[in-house]
């Protein structure tokens, strides 16, 4: 039973650092904003057939 809880704990400690890490990454990066523009080929459109 002991090896039990000690699984249980490391799980459990890799679980709240990976959870911290997705938290400072959602709270302290800001994504850059840009304006993205792509052509489409005019048969993608309809217009070529």
């Amino acid at each position: 039973m002991p090896s039990l809880f000690r699984f249980l704990f490391v799980v459990g400690v890799l679980g709240a650092i990976v959870y911290g890490g997705m938290w400072a990454l959602a709270t302290y990066v800001e994504p850059e904003q840009r304006e993205i523009s792509q052509t489409l080929p005019a048969s993608r459109l309809g217009a070529g057939k």
